[in-house]
């Protein structure tokens, strides 16, 4: 068995059955705290160029994979469609075979184009494994856990300078056969997202000035285990700002700032507790809806910020640059990240690097690559 693989799984689809513990308790920056939901999978940025950017979406332009940072980017899309490909091999430092795929799409309605609607399809493979106990023969051998979601979203274009979008997502995850009493779980959630942007003078120089907000993954609580352990989804809360400076005629620079608030509330602290209070607090946080996690949230400051960087020659030619902060002692992911990309007619190609600042990172070192294709510019090419 491989037994990296089989932590990795069981930190990504049910770590929140336990509490991760420091690997150095003198030093917050060196603890693994993973943040504790049901679907984990969610949270993973899917494309190149907002990876590139340190996780950065809210604000930035539109482009075909706006569906995850923000769907109501897509009434200010450029074109009148487009989709989109991207694959990222994750925990590659740790484990060849966790991967995940995304694909994404928009298309603008009517003629008078302050519509569009947006699907995306993500699936997020760990491979196979075997399930043992330490010096045992595999309990259960060759599983294949995996999650699937399905979004489906709408943007309307109010004026010339604001758009609102809501999305609805199916997520449906397969741990396979890790133990008795686990079985498939499934959810149902919601987006609601805004999207402004105006040009402004800043000097000599006209500028494109954007913010954005979406709220996302609000819905059903998911179980594992039959509605037992009904555990909340990543509900988060991003807010972004951008600014797109020309520097002459075929030279651009963006500057691109997000901030998460996460809305759902940690696992109770059940140090010094005893048996009777630890079994009761963990029955409390498993009966408490979707809607009072979010208001319970607001207790806790868990709150993560990125900054990104984006130089473009002739809107062809990019170069990427970003950096990600979460609290040490709420996730503690925080990285740098690169990337570039060219534009030629019809298609756009981008990758992107991470590079963790602290230990015990699985995030590290990870890659992602996308592929993208202009509904317009492919008209182009077959005339």
């Amino acid at each position: 068995m491989n037994k990296i693989k089989f932590y990795a799984t069981f930190l990504l689809w049910i770590g929140f059955l336990s509490i991760a513990q420091a690997a150095d308790g003198n030093d917050p920056k060196n603890e693994f705290n993973p943040l504790i939901n049901g679907a984990p999978s969610l949270t993973v940025a899917p494309d190149a160029r907002g990876s590139g950017l340190g996780d950065v979406g809210a604000a930035t332009e539109p482009d075909i994979y706006s569906q995850y940072w923000n769907p109501a980017k897509y009434a200010f899309a450029y074109g009148k469609g487009g989709f989109g490909l991207s694959y990222t091999p994750w925990l590659k430092k740790m484990i060849d075979d966790i991967d995940m795929v995304y694909l994404a799409g928009y298309y603008k309605m009517g003629d008078s184009d302050r519509q569009a609607i947006g699907v995306s399809l993500r699936y997020f493979s760990t491979g196979k494994i075997d399930v043992s106990r330490p010096g045992e023969a595999p309990i259960y051998d060759n599983i294949s856990p995996y999650d699937v979601s399905v979004d489906l979203s709408y943007s309307l274009k109010f004026s010339e300078k604001f758009a609102g979008a809501v999305a609805f997502r199916y997520f449906y995850s397969d741990l396979g056969k890790i133990g008795e009493g686990y079985y498939p779980g499934s959810a149902f959630a919601a987006d609601i997202a805004g999207y402004y942007n105006n040009y402004t003078m800043l000097g000599d120089n006209e500028c494109l000035f954007g913010l954005g907000f979406n709220i996302s993954n609000i819905g059903s609580k998911i179980s594992y285990n039959q509605g037992n352990s009904n555990v909340f989804l990543p509900a988060n809360l991003r807010i972004g700002s951008s600014l797109l400076v020309p520097m002459d005629s075929y030279n651009t620079l963006s500057f691109n700032l997000d901030a998460n608030k996460y809305l759902f509330p940690a696992p109770p602290d059940m140090n010094g507790m005893d048996a009777e209070e630890t079994q009761q607090a963990r029955n409390d946080y498993y009966a408490m809806s979707s809607l009072s996690g979010i208001f319970k949230s607001f207790n806790e400051a868990r709150i993560a910020l990125s900054f990104g960087m984006e130089y473009a020659y002739n809107n062809h030619f990019f170069v990427r640059s970003g950096y990600f902060y979460e609290q040490p002692k709420n996730g503690n992911r925080q990285f740098f990240s690169v990337g570039g990309g060219f534009k030629l007619n019809a298609f756009q190609f981008d990758i992107a690097y991470l590079v963790s600042t602290v230990p015990y990172n699985p995030l590290d070192q990870a890659l992602r690559l996308s592929l993208s294709f202009d509904m317009d510019g492919l008209k182009n090419l077959v005339k």
